[in-house]
């Protein structure tokens, strides 16, 4: 007998996956308890000032439209507050003509989140991107390419109980290939549906230096325009594509790259953070210059830095921002992402800031958690807009 099993020890992987399973049990029971009686997430009401900023007209104009009886009625409180749902606020941008979606001649816009290093607000910029643009009236399908998958689990799907199949199913070099159609799910927002991310993503990173082996020249092509040719197949039933990639410069992400009609860099302005964007940026430029070679151009309408867990107070990282825009001023976006307590907080119940009360918290928080949430936003908004030709 060795000297293990004498003291009774447990395996590294047995222990590993112990631990996982009862994580997994412990994040389902709470999901349970804060989403009842389903464990579906559901959305909460939107305020009239919310409703008015989001469609973009006055709120005396709305209570007008409500006194007159026109178009939707909201809720209202015994203290005269006017609420309204997400479908209702859908309803009334319908009534107005204020839908801001593609026209004919429009391209589908597909968006790529990217950061080689953890921890810079990535998935966070992409849940709530993909949020804002539903709730201003875009049709967005948000695509967590991330096995990790906490854009999933932010929507409020668990992986590896909700037995979700993911984009690696439309991805996929064999016969069980299937439509980006079958995998597509909806969430709790209204205009807002999701590709759902599970482990069998990482599948991808394995199969695809294979097919390139067995295929043969073109090889290269087949996978590098594997999401636009996906993506071709519910083209019609969107605006936006939202696509949170995986923290590593692989297969996945370089997919989702040649796909991208548009890319942004989420960075946290610490020194370690800028050379691992520095060290990011190089091997990204390496790799886009074969691709060309092989024959696949990559071609964006814009491209841009986002500065994310900002705190403005913090000297060195002020300074950080000052060196980045003495670079790349063009590239950078004008709103930061500024770092806030009630985005963290919220994320501990996965929700995010769209999803949850004002009154939750102290209200100056929750509202300059906001004020800079919907400024990034809105300045990608407008991008959106003007590759189409438009302004907002």
């Amino acid at each position: 007998m060795n000297i293990a099993a004498q003291v009774g020890e447990i395996g590294f992987a047995d222990t590993i996956l112990d631990q996982g399973n009862e994580i997994s049990r412990k994040l389902d029971m709470l999901r349970i308890e804060k989403f009842p009686p389903n464990a579906q997430k559901t959305l909460r009401q939107f305020s009239l000032a919310e409703v008015a900023d989001y469609i973009g007209v006055s709120q005396s104009y709305l209570k007008k439209l409500h006194l007159e009886g026109k178009s939707v009625q909201p809720v209202t409180s015994s203290t005269g507050r006017r609420s309204y749902t997400a479908e209702q606020m859908n309803d009334l941008r319908k009534f107005l003509d204020r839908e801001p979606r593609r026209r004919p001649g429009d391209k589908l816009q597909v968006l790529a989140v990217v950061n080689f290093k953890g921890g810079s607000g990535k998935t966070t910029t992409a849940a709530h991107l993909s949020q804002h643009l539903s709730l201003t009236g875009h049709r967005v399908l948000a695509i967590d390419l991330d096995p990790q998958a906490s854009l999933t689990a932010l929507h409020g799907i668990q992986p590896e109980l909700d037995q979700n199949l993911s984009l690696y199913e439309s991805l996929r070099y064999d016969d069980e290939r299937k439509s980006i159609g079958d995998v597509i799910r909806p969430t709790n927002f209204p205009n807002l549906d999701i590709v759902p991310a599970n482990l069998e993503l990482q599948e991808y990173e394995y199969d695809t230096p294979l097919a390139m082996q067995s295929k043969g020249s073109n090889a290269g092509k087949m996978f590098y325009t594997r999401i636009g040719d996906a993506l071709a197949d519910v083209d019609d039933r969107y605006d936006v594509v939202v696509i949170d990639c995986p923290p590593q410069l692989g297969y996945l992400t370089l997919t989702a790259l040649t796909a991208a009609t548009s890319v942004l860099i989420t960075v946290h302005p610490q020194m370690l953070d800028i050379m691992s964007m520095s060290q990011f940026l190089l091997m990204l430029g390496e790799i886009l210059k074969s691709i060309e070679g092989a024959g696949v151009k990559v071609s964006l309408n814009w491209f841009r830095y986002l500065v994310t867990r900002f705190e403005p107070t913090d000297i060195p990282q002020t300074q950080m921002v000052g060196f980045m825009q003495s670079m790349f001023a063009k590239q950078m976006l004008k709103n930061p992402m500024v770092k806030s307590t009630a985005i963290s907080d919220a994320g501990l119940t996965k929700q995010t800031l769209y999803e949850v009360e004002r009154g939750q918290f102290t209200r100056s928080t929750y509202d300059r958690a906001m004020e800079s949430l919907n400024a990034v936003n809105g300045e990608i908004a407008a991008l959106v807009h003007q590759a189409w030709g438009r302004g907002q």
